[in-house]
């Protein structure tokens, strides 16, 4: 029975001293994913209800900060519940279940990001054109890429993941990230391979092509009117800001598997905490302080709150 239960669950290990402090964990992280979901919710709501937020550039916003909720939810809720129980462990096949929407939608993140900066390009480089290239078509064309691309790629990771014998069955880590290789008898060349292919497609290129769009606006705005600079500067620099964000993640989450060894527990806690923190709480606090049309509306929503 030991044998089984150990075959069919795994422990997630990256806990610390849980059993004393789980209520306070428990506080925190779920305070978090309230105010997680209520002020990404907030923003988006804005953005559906003021018809001059219907634009492609707010409509990525949204777009972007539905992700960050979906990205939370697939790890905090398992996290809470984790807490509260006696044994932090997760069955192999939920396992994969969750290393597939964390990294669909951290990808998809990249993949959204890239669009905007294309909305950008496209409206600072060619205003001229602008009404015709970023249609409602072309906006829907690149919001499904941002999901669909990763979503298949990642999915096709987990397959190969489903068949591969474990041998170690407890994971360093809070949640099923890339970790997952390290609990493997034997990784297949192809299946690492494979992973960096992918990671290439939804992390390493959409950077590039950011980078670029990005240098392209500076180098045409560097040689317009003060005017232009500053209304490049109010949409590009928040958007800069959350590439930032999510590169920090990134480059975590691939680094921590490779140090984890010699990484601290308890530093390597602290470490995912912060990422799962800060990083979905970013989003709507940048652009709800740097986009004025969205700061506008939301001074105006707690004006009306406050009347009440």
């Amino acid at each position: 029975m030991d044998d089984y239960f150990n075959a069919t669950y795994i422990t997630l290990g990256g806990h610390v001293e849980v059993h004393k402090y789980r209520f306070l964990y428990f506080v925190i992280m779920f305070t978090a994913y309230i105010l997680i979901i209520c002020s990404n919710s907030t923003i988006v709501c804005l953005i559906c209800i003021h018809k001059n937020l219907h634009e492609p550039m707010y409509i990525f916003i949204a777009a972007l900060l539905v992700n960050s909720v979906l990205f939370t939810t697939a790890v905090y809720p398992k996290l809470l519940i984790d807490f509260l129980s006696d044994k932090q462990i997760i069955s192999y096949p939920a396992c994969l279940c969750q290393f597939f929407m964390y990294y669909t939608f951290a990808a998809s993140e990249f993949l959204l990001l890239a669009a905007m900066s294309y909305d950008r390009y496209v409206s600072i480089c060619k205003p001229l054109q602008y009404t015709t290239i970023m249609t409602t078509t072309t906006v829907s064309i690149l919001l499904l890429f941002a999901w669909l691309f990763p979503a298949f790629q990642v999915a096709a990771i987990v397959a190969l993941n489903i068949d591969i014998k474990l041998c170690n069955f407890t994971l360093k880590g809070i949640f099923c990230n890339n970790s997952l290789y390290k609990l493997q008898c034997a990784t297949p060349t192809a299946l690492l391979t494979y992973g960096a292919v992918v990671l290439l497609n939804v992390a390493f290129f959409p950077l590039l092509f950011i980078l670029f769009t990005y240098t392209r606006i500076l180098i045409i705005t560097y040689q317009s009117s003060k005017e232009v600079r500053k209304k490049a500067a109010q949409t590009c620099l928040p958007h800069m800001l959350v590439l930032l964000s999510i590169s920090f993640l990134g480059t975590y989450d691939i680094i921590i598997v490779r140090l984890e060894s010699d990484f601290p527990k308890t530093a390597r806690l602290i470490m995912t905490i912060q990422v799962l923190l800060y990083h979905p709480l970013f989003n709507p606090i940048i652009y709800g302080l740097k986009m004025k049309e969205i700061s506008k509306q939301l001074r105006k929503l707690f004006c009306e709150a406050k009347l009440y």
